[in-house]
């Protein structure tokens, strides 16, 4: 009853390593974490592509956190409808808003909008069993474009060029698979507006791309060009190194006539998505250097026959009820974690500082964060509702079905049963509501 009492909203790494660095500190502290989906680990579980198994085993550390006493779990509860802000305030002497960025940013391109034009974030959510997006994904498209030069945009480019054979071991759902079956792309094409020392792409991810059996990844050797601000980013920095590197050994080799194929176009900006009633083609303009490493349209345009368009551009935050909200960054105001105008109220993760960084980076914005809510604690208000089962009672008066971490636990041996069933580790359970009944009958 004494412990300072901190909401934490969202159970992605931002959330969970939050409450970590909490539960590590000197104060006495009890967290409650409260996720809108059933289950926790956000990103991890739902953003990270399922055949890059070495990036979700930081879901092992997170583990270990929500199994500490000190740490509470609430899934399936959505933040300003099933509980408030005022709600929180009531119960909690500090609340840490970590609910991330999962939308894809606007691409203000004439035809974005034709059927047969997606935003990455969804068709991720998709092959990554997400339970509010649906079992079904139209793949009719021979050849497809993939606008974007991170890290997201090469792994839509990989999940559409690789077969479904590939993807079997991974754990997607069985639907999952099937769509991936009948997917006939043999060409992909990623456009990046800028040339090669300006992709984001981390080196790991670009080797992998080259290591998928039966795909080539292609490289115009007319983009290996460099200005002086280029030439300056190159030298500064051993990841840029690295990048250009791969991509300048790829553009000169040799043809290696495998059936799919990846082509890595830079100096591409998107002009137009061309169609109709749905997509045909896009239209992209050539651009070049101005010298700092920045570039300009060269009012030469190049069309090209693909059948559907993903947008890989970023992603961008959603307004939470009760709190400000900056909309050009997509994330909420602060000053070192604080949340502007809301003493007691702090922000972490990618709703604090935009989408960017690994997961790793997380871990730093989390000891900014809880740093200042720590320094803070003494002058904090206490919350006139301080005993831990009243926010059990809440919910469940309001009749929200939440899942705790008890749930979970029973969630994952269900999925791990259904892989074993098949010769694989785990198979996702999709749709919400049967995680939520197999949640709780845990």
């Amino acid at each position: 009853m004494n412990a300072l009492r901190v909401a934490v909203v969202g159970a992605g790494p931002a959330g969970i390593y939050a409450a970590d660095t909490l539960i590590k500190s000197d104060a006495e502290v009890a967290v409650d974490l409260f996720e809108k989906l059933p289950a926790p680990f956000g990103l991890v579980r739902y953003g990270v592509a399922p055949d890059h198994p070495r990036i979700k085993q930081i879901v092992h550390a997170l583990h270990r956190v929500l199994d500490n006493p000190a740490v509470r779990l609430f899934g399936n509860v959505h933040y300003g409808t099933d509980l408030t802000l005022d709600d929180l305030r009531e119960h909690y002497d500090a609340v840490i808003v970590a609910t991330g960025c999962e939308r894809d940013r606007d691409l203000d391109v004439p035809g974005i909008d034709l059927p047969g034009s997606h935003g990455a974030a969804e068709f991720v959510q998709w092959y990554d069993g997400h339970p509010d997006v649906g079992r079904e994904w139209t793949l009719d498209a021979s050849s497809v474009a993939v606008i974007g030069a991170g890290n997201v945009a090469l792994d839509v480019a990989r999940v559409l060029a690789k077969s479904a054979e590939d993807m079997l071991s991974t754990e997607i759902p069985d639907s999952v698979h099937a769509g991936l079956a009948v997917n006939p792309a043999t060409d992909v094409h990623v456009f990046a507006r800028r040339g090669l020392a300006q992709a984001k792409f981390s080196p790991m991810e670009l080797r992998e791309l080259d290591h998928v059996p039966g795909l080539e990844v292609v490289v115009d050797p007319e983009d290996v060009e460099f200005d002086d601000g280029s030439m300056a980013d190159i030298r500064a920095t051993k990841h840029v190194q690295m990048v250009v590197k791969i991509l300048q050994d790829w553009a000169i080799r040799d043809r290696r006539g495998d059936p799919r194929r990846v082509h890595l176009h830079f100096f591409a900006r998107p002009d137009r998505v061309l169609g109709t009633d749905r997509v045909t083609g896009l239209r992209v303009e050539r651009t070049e250097y101005t010298g700092d490493g920045s570039v300009r349209g060269t009012g030469v345009y190049t069309e090209y026959p693909v059948g559907a368009v993903y947008r890989a551009v970023g992603y961008t935050g959603s307004e939470l009820a009760g709190l400000p909200f900056d909309a050009a960054r997509g994330v909420v105001p602060h000053e070192a974690g604080r949340v502007a105008g809301h003493p007691g109220v702090y922000a972490v993760g990618w709703i604090k500082r935009g989408p960017v960084g690994l997961i790793g980076h997380t871990k730093g914005c989390a000891s900014e964060t809880v740093g200042s809510l720590l320094a803070d604690a003494d002058g904090l208000p206490r919350a006139a509702q301080r005993d831990p089962e009243a926010v059990d009672a809440l919910l469940a008066g309001r009749g929200v079905p939440f899942t705790t971490w008890d749930g979970w636990l029973t969630l994952d041996k269900h999925e791990r049963g259904l892989g074993e069933a098949r010769g694989r580790e785990r198979i996702k359970v999709i749709p919400r509501e049967e995680m939520t009944e197999i949640s709780r009958a845990g």
